[in-house]
């Protein structure tokens, strides 16, 4: 049984912590522990000294927003050993640096990046979109073109969890009331729970993210929610989804954000152009459109303000995205 973490818990149990000793100078003292930014998956909190601050993160057995659905452990595992293949070749200015890591307590220990916003605001200014897009896409093709280990985590565990919630559970009918979340969402949703041969290609698309066929290092989750914006620089965090696979699966949720931030598919184009080098353009597209199509009529619900037609425009631009 490993030692829980949270808000409450005594800083003198904190500071206890071998992996947190290592990371204080004799005599230094934990003075707060408060919530960093709105983890959905993990307890990450912000811990502070008269010296210092740092970051400590620690996974459950469950989501952490959700704590109905079960999640791996080792999710933690998959973070760090993200954060040591980038390190190989010096260090990424735009990820936090690694202050330590605890396998048996699930908790790793990053620098603080500082008070920091994540870039959900791009859903309410897409004018961000230009300020943002050229060091994204240089830093999704750094990560894809690192060399990561032959032991790298295949996380299989979490990439099934993701599954369900990305190629499967929005494309059926399941007790989640798209209603609830505005009236006539489920009305919309109907063609894509209906069609045969939509799914046909979203199950292939799907397969092809549960292999381990992959030989590319992805993140796994890059969306607003996962880049913070601070003093003026960009920052890419919570990497616990990442596995060995294809780099169109970044490029096509970052892409997919985008288009729901701006109403425009153009910005599928504009990331190529940035990204500039080889990639299958259809194989992006189709995931964007997966991407736009769960995030309106899943569960995995966004900050996104739109009026119901809103919402049709940008169904009809994933059906497109996904059948071209």
């Amino acid at each position: 049984m490993f030692t829980y973490i949270d808000k409450n818990t005594s800083f003198a149990t904190i500071e206890k912590l071998d992996v947190v000793q290592k990371v204080l100078s004799e005599g230094e003292n934990i003075l707060s522990a408060e919530i960093a930014g709105e983890g959905n998956m993990n307890v990450v909190l912000r811990i502070t000294t008269a010296r210092n601050s740092f970051i400590l993160k620690q996974s459950r057995p469950f989501v952490q927003k959700y704590q109905d659905i079960n999640a791996p452990l080792e999710r933690i595992h998959t973070e760090y050993s993200f954060y040591s293949a980038l390190s190989q070749g010096g260090d990424r200015e735009y990820l936090p640096k690694v202050l330590g890591y605890d396998p048996e307590n699930y908790i790793l220990l990053l620098s603080d990046l500082g008070a920091a916003a994540d870039c959900t605001s791009v859903y309410k200014d897409s004018s961000e979109i230009k300020q943002l897009v050229s060091s994204l896409c240089a830093y999704a093709k750094d990560i894809h073109q690192t060399e990561a280990p032959a032991s790298f985590p295949k996380n299989q565990a979490l990439k099934t969890l993701n599954y369900q919630h990305i190629f499967a559970l929005p494309f059926i009918e399941n007790d989640f009331d798209l209603n609830q979340i505005q009236e006539g969402l489920a009305e919309l949703a109907k063609p894509f729970k209906h069609n045969p041969s939509l799914q046909n290609t979203i199950d292939q698309i799907g397969k092809l993210y549960l292999s381990d066929s992959g030989d590319t290092l992805i993140h796994g989750d890059y969306y607003p929610g996962s880049w913070l914006a601070v003093n003026q620089k960009t920052y890419v965090i919570d990497p616990e989804f990442s596995f060995k696979g294809f780099a169109e699966f970044d490029l096509g949720v970052m892409g997919a954000h985008f288009i729901m931030a701006s109403s425009s598919a153009e910005d599928l184009s504009t990331i190529l152009t940035h990204y500039n080098a080889p990639i299958d353009e259809q194989l992006l597209r189709k995931i964007a459109g997966i991407e736009i199509s769960r995030r309106l009529i899943g569960l995995a619900q966004l900050p996104l303000e739109r009026t119901l037609q809103e919402k049709k425009e940008l169904l009809d631009i994933a059906y497109e995205l996904i059948t071209a």
